[in-house]
């Protein structure tokens, strides 16, 4: 039986349609709990990279509750559930928003992407080939920690930590970073900490100290301060209207914490020369 690394190989070489997806950036966007601002975040980061001219797809990736499409008041047809059971193709489900991003919409209700038959996921890998075409691909994970998360978190190149201010979110952030830390071998994933609805400027440095003294002193971790975004009644009144912060206000508070994450991103460092076929085995192939 062809392994899965070779299957994967196979489907990338008869993949003519695209460039070859190696300068393509994979990026997962998670948390320690749910309502702490990820989902919004992904949105509006993925924006703020269209804006310094990306090709970006945000992969809703929340197999259970996805909401991508609710925050953009987004109604798709299909969805990542109609992909895998091989009803639509990738090109049929791929929405362009009005906002210089493309989603791909998550399959609510479907359990667990480990539990694909070989055919399934030999179909899936072919049709997510087809993303290579992207610049930046950001992935909305679940919040929590379970296996579909860990798939994604591990094959990224880089992995968005959110949290906020509060102390239950400190801690079930610290609660992620230390499932990573011991069960997710790719040891040169790029970790970096976020944390929203901030007051101030000294309050984000201080959470980030917090938990990156942690991660490094109990776990051996080096987990970069990404930055922080300001607590902003322009937020909450934008997902009222769901229509994304960044394009509602370009002048907001939160707005130029988007802008700045995604100038720093484009600076820092990572792993080059990967992109999705690395993303597809790492994902499929362990």
């Amino acid at each position: 039986m062809i392994d899965q690394a070779e299957q994967l190989r196979n489907i990338m070489k008869n993949n003519n349609g695209n460039k070859n997806g190696q300068d393509t950036r994979i990026i997962a966007v998670t948390s320690g709990k749910g309502g702490v601002g990820k989902t919004n975040l992904s949105i509006n980061l993925a924006i703020a990279y269209a804006r310094l001219g990306k090709k970006v797809i945000v992969l809703d990736a929340d197999l259970g509750l996805a909401n991508v499409n609710v925050i953009l008041g987004i109604i798709p047809k299909y969805n990542l559930y109609h992909l895998i059971r091989k009803q639509k193709t990738l090109g049929e489900i791929i929405m362009d928003t009005d906002y210089g991003i493309q989603i791909v919409a998550g399959a609510s209700g479907f359990s667990k992407i480990a539990n694909l038959s070989n055919e399934e996921r030999e179909q899936f890998v072919g049709e997510l080939s087809e993303l290579s075409s992207a610049d930046i691909i950001i992935i909305d994970t679940s919040a929590g920690v379970s296996r579909n998360v860990l798939s994604f978190v591990a094959a990224a190149d880089d992995v968005i930590i959110v949290t906020t201010p509060e102390p239950t979110a400190i801690t079930d952030a610290y609660g992620i970073i230390k499932i990573i830390a011991t069960e997710v071998e790719n040891t040169e994933l790029g970790l970096k900490l976020v944390v929203n609805r901030v007051k101030s400027v000294t309050e984000g440095k201080k959470v980030s100290e917090r938990v990156i003294n942690i991660a490094g002193q109990f776990l051996n971790l080096k987990l970069d301060y990404l930055g922080y975004v300001y607590e902003d009644t322009e937020v909450q009144q934008a997902v009222l209207r769901q229509k994304p912060f960044l394009a509602s206000n370009e002048s907001s508070k939160a707005s130029i914490c988007m802008k700045h994450l995604a100038g720093r991103l484009e600076n820092m460092e990572y792993r080059e020369g990967s992109g999705v076929p690395v993303f597809l085995k790492r994902l499929f192939g362990r």
